[in-house]
C-alpha cells in the first residue's frame, strides 16, 4: 500500500490552497471546521489529512481525476490512497446520481461555492451514502488562478 506523499511540494501547497481558498470563499476557517483544532507542529495538510471530518479534492480536466482525500474520507469512501488518486471524481457517484453531480460542479464553478450540498454517493465497495451539508468550493490562490474543486462533510448516513 502506497503511502501519501503529503511532504512533496504539491501538497505542501495544495494543502495552503485548500485552506486559503475556502477561507476566501466561505469566509470560514477550514482547520477549525466542525469544531477541529489547528495544531502548529503539523504542516496544513499533515492537519487536514487527519481531520476529523470528510475532505476530498481533484483537479483539472475534462473528467477530473481525485488529488487528495484525507483519512476520513478513505475510511468513508471504502479505498486507498493510491486508487483514490487514479479515479475520476465523477464516480465517486452512481451513474444514476451524476447529473446532478455534474450540476453541483457547474454551479460550484459559477458562484465559487455552495455550502449546503447533499447528495447520495458510493463507495469503492459499493456502500450508497447520503452526504448532508457539504460545502463545495472553487481551489483557486490570491492570484484567482484556478485549481480544481473540493469538497468538505462531517455529516452521512449509510442507505
Amino acid at each position: 500500500m502506497m503511502d501519501k506523499p503529503l511532504t512533496n511540494p504539491f501538497y505542501l501547497e495544495h494543502g495552503a490552497r485548500l485552506v486559503e481558498s475556502f477561507q476566501r470563499l466561505t469566509g470560514n476557517d477550514l482547520l477549525v471546521y466542525n469544531g477541529m483544532n489547528s495544531d502548529a507542529s503539523l504542516s496544513i495538510i499533515e492537519q487536514l489529512d487527519t481531520a476529523p471530518f470528510v475532505l476530498l479534492s481533484h483537479g483539472l480536466g475534462d473528467d477530473p481525476i481525485f488529488n487528495f482525500g484525507n483519512k476520513s474520507a478513505l475510511e468513508l469512501f471504502e479505498i486507498s490512497w493510491q486508487d483514490l488518486t487514479q479515479m475520476p471524481s465523477r464516480l465517486s457517484a452512481e451513474t444514476i446520481n451524476q447529473a446532478d453531480r455534474e450540476y453541483l460542479l457547474n454551479t460550484v464553478s459559477r458562484q465559487g461555492y455552495i455550502d449546503d450540498y447533499s447528495g447520495v454517493r458510493i463507495s469503492a465497495k459499493g456502500k450508497r451514502f447520503m452526504i448532508k451539508q457539504a460545502i463545495v468550493w472553487n481551489i483557486i490562490d490570491a492570484k484567482a488562478n484556478y485549481y480544481g474543486q473540493a469538497a468538505v462533510f462531517s455529516q452521512w448516513d449509510f442507505l
